[in-house]
């Protein structure tokens, strides 16, 4: 284990580097406990058991990806986890553009894309501390040097070097934490129109057909918009139009 200083107010304030853990979440996670912990994150070579969303692997040969976890604690009401959510997929994007020169896309709930195919993922985790305080991770694994083997089922995925020579990974790692930076405080502050904007402006999605399971139910319709606090806005078939949270739902 290392540690590495990164230039943030809050997101980066502390990182700490290992070789190999179970997931970088639950190593986050676990930190909540320590003092002055908010603001830690916490990097990783390799995962043993890294996870996506919907309970999902997250495949990354060792040394090839950027793994890395950021821990924040606060007020549930200040950050909800939609939010979160919608601001690591832009903060993600933008890091990557301003450090590969590139354009990355956004597909609900938590991909960046270049071309239509994923290079990177999001997985925001929170877990209650007692009364109005919440412990929430933001988990973000990124393809930098390879694209790892695809299974059955999975959809396509890429990798930064394929489309533009990739950053060192410290560096990357160093613009999307000022992004991520950015968007927290935002959050924090109550201030959404910016972070709905930026989002929606790499979001390929909208007016798109498209079918959703959420919360057990089974949703088609069109894409109306992404709100940072109501998550997908969908017209639905039957003319319904309904509002699903990023961490119950999944685009078939």
């Amino acid at each position: 284990m290392r540690s590495i200083r990164c230039a943030s107010r809050r997101s980066g304030r502390g990182v700490l580097c290992f070789d190999e853990v179970d997931s970088t979440n639950d190593v986050a996670m676990g930190s909540a406990r320590m003092d002055d912990s908010d603001g830690l994150v916490i990097t990783a070579e390799s995962q043993r058991a890294g996870r996506g969303r919907q309970g999902r692997r997250w495949l990354s040969a060792g040394g090839e990806g950027l793994l890395f976890s950021i821990l924040l604690l606060d007020n549930a009401r200040l950050l909800p986890h939609e939010a979160v959510t919608i601001a690591a997929g832009v903060a993600a994007a933008e890091g990557i553009d301003e450090s590969c020169g590139l354009a990355c896309r956004l597909k609900w709930p938590n991909d960046v894309q270049l071309e239509g195919a994923k290079a990177a993922g999001v997985l925001v985790e929170t877990r209650n501390r007692g009364g109005d305080k919440a412990v929430t991770v933001v988990g973000i694994g990124i393809n930098v040097y390879s694209t790892p083997r695809l299974g059955p089922g999975d959809r396509p995925a890429t990798h930064l070097g394929r489309w533009a020579p990739a950053p060192e990974r410290i560096d990357l790692l160093r613009h999307i934490l000022r992004r991520m930076d950015f968007w927290v405080a935002r959050i924090a502050d109550g201030r959404f129109d910016a972070l709905h904007d930026a989002w929606v402006g790499r979001c390929g999605m909208i007016h798109d057909r498209i079918r959703v399971v959420s919360g057990g139910a089974e949703y088609v319709g069109r894409v109306i918009d992404v709100s940072p606090l109501e998550g997908l806005v969908l017209a639905c078939d039957n003319g319904r139009h309904v509002r699903l949270p990023a961490a119950a739902s999944t685009v078939i």
